[in-house]
């Protein structure tokens, strides 16, 4: 037979330990005897015959036939005179059947542009990265220890073209203007919705239909390395959202590939998702594991990103996610555990952490799942970091409230330090929170619009300051009044208002402010970097406390006014003597607060207060968030960014 893969490349698939396999299998540009072609090898053991069908032979199911390798299940080969650019499927012939499917590529590192399936011959080869500094710095960048703000970006609506009828911007014309908004806005990291190919706009890249190619929407797979690269000599990280939990059915795509239920679970109650209509990964199939690993390491390795988000880990763990009685699957042992899926998170957290060790991994994982961003040789599941989804809800829920019941509820605000340090949290206010009638964030605030922008500047004080790294969604950071639209651009027109111009250099302070201060960011995930300093002024709604880097000297005071009425000479005890400069201010005139005449700077006197030796009497601005520290750091006002 023409042999592609070698018996090394079989026994690692069939083992699911061949975690470069994007290198062997799918389409790769090759020479034989002198002639230039293509190799393709793909697995369908179930089949009867594969041939490959294009534009090069006219469609023609048995024209171009593929040869099994006999107890392997991949059908390989090799055509002449095929070139970058060609398009082509796998015409898959079943063992039961005499109906053939056509079937994109499963490793295809391009496809074509919906509503076209087909996938697209190309090398990826060829494009020179610029972005050494960042690659050799990053294992810091991307630190516990590290200052992290996270820019979630939606690719095809941050920004459109609209004189030419609402156009997607390229990945080469996106990459400066999005680097250079994220650094002169001060965020350290963006990252993007699923880039892998998707047939449905309107699921957000959530349901992927060719794992391994960046979407055709934007341009070429070397367009999507320049976006990247560009991010990077900014100084701006990538993280990319990953969607092993479901994919589509769509009939070009990855379901019933040879005849058979191949990647997924042919029993509905284990292979397929009642929330989203699709189908679920089989993932106690070593060869169908190893595509997902492969899958996972290969954006690592070929596009330079920095790490990957990976999305619904809660409906992997647990077989009754989402079902009702009689509608899932005992493991096993006769629990809900999903046992191959953890095993495979487990897999996925140490082959991305021993290959590329300078890389992040995050869940977003909802339940009270333990140990999720543990290693998995203490039991855990091997994440870096966990979006912390309990902070989340409780934090919006309370900032929703009217303030003048706010004093009643504060423990909304504490409770989520009660388990702060049991993971490694990201704070996300991401799309998912500004979407299906949950209102914008803007919106959500409670008030007229001065009090919803005085609200919104308090609670992202708060949130910049709490333990943990941060998470804003596009559009968040000035105050966009609508619901995220995917198909259309965010309302960057709104900068025209002072309110919304506000509204952004309170974040750009902010993002200044946290990454002058290791206080703010180096002891996120120990109790030895936070400190309350009241937590329980149910009748002011005011709460207090401390930040603390690892030099004893260097802490921040964090002060949160939650309703509209000024305090004077509110007595908080501080935890070092002297002078205390105010670095943030949420109701300066400059973010668009009330500019209420409140001292730059105080000095502490020695007479007790909260259980310490020294105390400040502050006064606090209407419905805002002061941020404290020992000496001044010399921040200036920023003039606002534009897209």
């Amino acid at each position: 037979m023409t042999s592609v893969l070698t018996d090394y490349d079989v026994h690692l698939l069939a083992e699911g330990t061949h975690l470069e396999a994007y290198r062997r299998m799918g389409a790769h540009p090759a020479e034989r005897d002198g002639e230039p072609g293509v190799e393709f090898a793909v697995w369908a053991p179930n089949a009867r015959a594969v041939s490959v069908i294009g534009d090069f032979n006219g469609w023609n199911h048995e024209a171009t036939p593929l040869e099994v390798r006999p107890g392997a299940g991949t059908w390989e080969g090799f055509v002449a005179h095929l070139r970058q650019g060609d398009r082509y499927k796998f015409s898959v012939l079943p063992a039961d059947g005499d109906r053939r499917s056509e079937k994109s590529d499963p490793y295809a590192f391009y496809a074509e542009l919906r509503p076209q399936t087909a996938s697209v011959i190309w090398d990826l080869d060829g494009y020179e990265w610029g972005d050494e500094t960042w690659m050799h710095e990053r294992g810091q960048r991307n630190g516990y220890d590290a200052p992290m703000s996270i820019y979630e970006v939606h690719l095809g609506s941050w920004a459109r073209s609209p004189e030419e009828s609402n156009r997607w911007l390229t990945y080469r014309e996106m990459g400066p203007r999005l680097a250079r908004y994220a650094r002169e806005m001060g965020y350290t990291h963006v990252e993007l919705l699923p880039v892998a190919e998707h047939a449905l706009d309107e699921s957000w890249g959530y349901l992927t239909s060719s794992y391994f190619a960046p979407t055709a929407r934007f341009g070429t797979p070397q367009d999507f390395m320049f976006f990247v690269d560009c991010l990077h000599q900014e100084g701006i990280g990538v993280i990319m959202d990953w969607v092993p939990a479901h994919f589509p059915k769509d009939a070009h795509g990855l379901g019933v590939f040879d005849g058979t239920h191949l990647y997924e679970h042919a029993d509905p109650r284990l292979g397929e998702h009642p929330d989203w209509g699709t189908y679920v990964f089989n993932y106690g199939r070593r060869e169908v594991s190893n595509f997902l690993l492969a899958n996972a390491l290969f954006w690592l390795d070929c596009y330079h990103v920095d790490g990957l988000r990976v999305d619904a880990v809660a409906s992997m763990l647990y077989r009754d996610y989402s079902r009702r009685a009689g509608e899932w699957v005992p493991n096993e042992y006769g629990g809900r555990e999903n046992v191959e899926a953890i095993t495979l998170l487990r897999r996925l957290n140490e082959a991305v952490y021993e290959r590329f060790p300078d890389a992040m991994t995050f869940a977003e994982e909802s339940t009270a799942w333990p140990m999720v961003s543990r290693p998995t040789s203490a039991g855990g599941l091997g994440f870096g970091y966990k979006w912390n989804m309990g902070w989340m809800h409780d934090t919006l829920r309370f900032w929703q409230r009217d303030p003048v019941y706010r004093g009643y509820d504060l423990g909304d605000l504490t409770f989520g330090l009660l388990y702060a340090f049991t993971e490694n949290f990201v704070l996300p206010f991401s799309h998912d929170e500004v979407v299906h009638l949950k209102g914008s964030m803007i919106q959500k605030m409670p008030g007229d619009d001065w009090q919803k922008f005085a609200n919104l500047r308090t609670l992202y004080g708060f949130m910049y300051a709490h333990p943990g790294k941060q998470l804003l969604f596009m559009g968040d950071d000035f105050g966009q009044w609508s619901e995220w639209n995917a198909l259309t651009s965010l309302d960057w027109h709104l900068l025209q208002h002072p309110p919304h111009q506000g509204l952004q250099r309170w974040v750009r302070a902010l993002n200044t402010l946290y990454r002058a201060h290791p206080a703010l960011w180096q002891q996120d995930f120990v109790s030895e970097g936070f400190e309350w300093i009241s937590a329980s002024d149910h009748e002011n709604a005011v709460i207090a406390f401390v930040r603390k880097g690892l030099d004893p000297s260097d802490c921040v005071l964090v002060v949160c006014n939650l309703t509209p009425v000024p305090r004077e000479g509110y007595r908080l005890g501080v935890p070092l003597p002297g002078q205390w400069v105010v670095e943030g201010n949420s109701d300066e005139a400059r973010f668009g607060g009330s500019g209420y005449a409140s001292p730059p700077q105080y000095e502490s006197v020695p007479e007790p207060s909260h259980g310490r030796a020294q105390c400040v009497d502050l006064t606090l601005p209407p419905l805002s968030t002061l941020i404290l520290a020992p000496s001044a750091s010399g921040l200036a006002a920023q003039s606002q960014p534009t897209p």
